[in-house]
C-alpha cells in the first residue's frame, strides 16, 4: 500500500501542512513569520487537500511534529492530529521536530556536496541557549536531545574531529560564535511539515503508531507561564 498521509508542523513560529502519497509530496501549504497556528492550521489543512484533489477519508495517516518546540504551537498541532486521527479512525505517527529539522539541512546539503557530514539542529530557546541533538548523515540520532547554553567551547570539541552542519532556527544566532572553527558548516533549511515524510514512512512501514488517547507533546522542559504585572502593584 503507497499510504497518504498528512503532515502537520507547528512547533515553531512557521505554520507548515504537507500531503504525501508514498515518498512524494503532493500538496504544501505554509506560513512563516506568525503565531496564528491556531487560525491557519484547520483552513491549511483544507486548502492542501484541495491541492492534490484528495478527501479526508482517502488520508491514512496524520503525522505530526511533537517537539520540543513552542509550548502553544505544539499542542495545537498534537490536539489537531488527534482529532483528526480520532474522526478519520487513522492512526498518527509522532516526530521529533529536531528529526525534520536535520532531515531538511541533510537534502540541501547532498544537493550540493557529496562529504557525509554530522547534523546539529538546534531550536532557538532563550538567549543563548538552543534545543539541540546530533544525527549522523545516515539520520542516526548520537545523543539525547538537551537544552544547551551555546559559548566557544560548547562544540569545540566536536569541531576538532569532524565536519558539523549546523541548522535550524536556533543555528543563526550561535553562527558567529561557532564560524571560527574550519570545520563548522552552516546551512538555512526552512522548517517544514514536508521534511517529516521520510520519518513518517518508516513508521507507517514499521506500523509504528501513537495511542491517539494518552501521547503528549515533548516539551522538554516544562512551561512556566509568565506572572502578569498590574501597573502600580507589586
Amino acid at each position: 500500500m503507497n499510504p497518504t498521509i498528512l503532515h502537520i508542523e507547528t512547533a515553531t513560529d512557521v505554520c507548515s501542512v504537507a500531503l504525501s502519497r508514498d515518498a512524494e509530496i503532493i500538496g504544501l501549504k505554509e506560513e512563516a513569520g506568525g503565531n496564528n497556528h491556531a487560525k491557519n492550521l484547520l483552513p491549511f489543512i483544507d486548502e492542501v487537500l484541495k491541492q492534490a484533489v484528495v478527501t479526508l477519508k482517502e488520508v491514512n495517516g496524520v503525522a505530526v511534529s511533537i517537539g520540543p518546540g513552542s509550548y502553544t504551537g505544539l499542542r495545537i498541532g498534537v490536539s489537531t492530529a488527534k482529532g483528526i486521527a480520532y474522526t478519520a479512525g487513522i492512526p498518527v505517527m509522532a516526530i521529533g521536530t529536531l528529526e525534520g529539522i536535520a532531515q531538511g539541512a541533510k537534502g540541501l546539503w547532498a544537493g550540493t556536496s557529496s562529504e557525509p557530514v554530522q547534523i546539529v539542529p538546534m531550536i532557538d530557546a532563550r538567549r543563548m541557549e538552543v534545543f539541540t541533538t546530533r544525527y549522523d548523515f545516515e539520520m542516526q540520532p548520537l545523543e539525547e536531545i538537551s537544552a544547551k547554553i551555546v559559548d566557544e567551547n560548547t562544540f569545540a570539541e566536536l569541531l576538532s574531529e569532524q565536519k558539523v552542519l549546523f541548522c535550524g532556527n536556533g543555528m543563526p544566532k550561535c553562527r558567529d560564535l561557532l564560524s571560527a572553527f574550519p570545520n563548522a558548516c552552516f546551512i538555512d533549511a526552512p522548517i517544514s511539515a514536508k521534511h517529516l515524510l521520510p520519518a513518517a514512512l518508516r513508521k507507517w512501514q514499521n506500523n509504528d503508531f501513537e495511542d491517539v488517547a494518552y501521547f503528549e507533546p515533548f516539551y522538554l522542559k516544562e512551561y512556566v507561564a509568565a506572572k502578569p504585572v498590574v501597573k502600580g502593584l507589586r
